[in-house]
């Protein structure tokens, strides 16, 4: 029986690089499992995703998905990283591909953006996904990270602005919430200092 996963983290979590594995078993068990991403993730060009240890694979846009093909089974899996950018209609969109056409949909996602607010998409999965696991990265102080941090590039994070600015480690830090809170990036982010 099919199911639909949400699997979020903070930034460097090693979401992408799950996902792209997660392709790569479907493959190596004679499955076909189909990567997809929102289309406004174009970080890394347009139809391929790339994790921060290099892994990279091609995938189509969200909005390019062949739904024939899905009903028809041509895949055993769809993976959908970037899953905190979808839409509440997309997200019901993939609740019908796992309880109609019974195929598992495995999303990978932040949680909340820099100010700590939940992403529209991941509000819509937390809510109605089956399967909801947290991708585990730690913060520079050695504690979880939960938060996603906007750095500032004077040094220090920031709290205004728009909600999606693309970008990756020079950025975006994870970190523990007590850092998030006292707006410190940690050690190699901070004024003066070098990674």
């Amino acid at each position: 029986m099919a199911k639909l996963y949400f699997r979020y983290g903070a930034m460097s979590s090693s979401k992408t690089a799950n996902a792209i594995m997660v392709k790569y078993n479907y493959a190596e068990q004679g499955q076909q499992a189909l990567l997809v991403k929102p289309a406004i993730d174009i970080r890394d060009g347009e139809r391929t995703i790339r994790s921060r240890s290099g892994l990279e694979d091609s995938c189509v846009l969200f909005q390019e998905m062949d739904l024939e093909a899905i009903k028809a089974h041509t895949y055993d899996c769809i993976i959908v990283d970037e899953a905190q950018f979808l839409t509440r209609e997309e997200v019901l969109l993939l609740t019908d591909l796992v309880d109609i056409y019974d195929v598992p949909v495995i999303c990978y996602g932040l949680r909340a953006d820099f100010q700590g607010n939940l992403f529209e998409g991941s509000q819509w999965l937390l809510a109605w996904a089956d399967t909801i696991e947290e991708v585990k990265t730690i913060c520079w102080c050695g504690r979880k990270a939960t938060f996603n941090a906007r750095l500032d590039g004077q040094g220090g994070i920031t709290k205004v602005g728009e909600q999606v600015v693309l970008g990756a480690n020079d950025k975006y830090v994870g970190l523990c919430r007590r850092h998030w809170k006292q707006n410190d990036p940690g050690p190699g982010h901070r004024k003066g200092e070098n990674v």
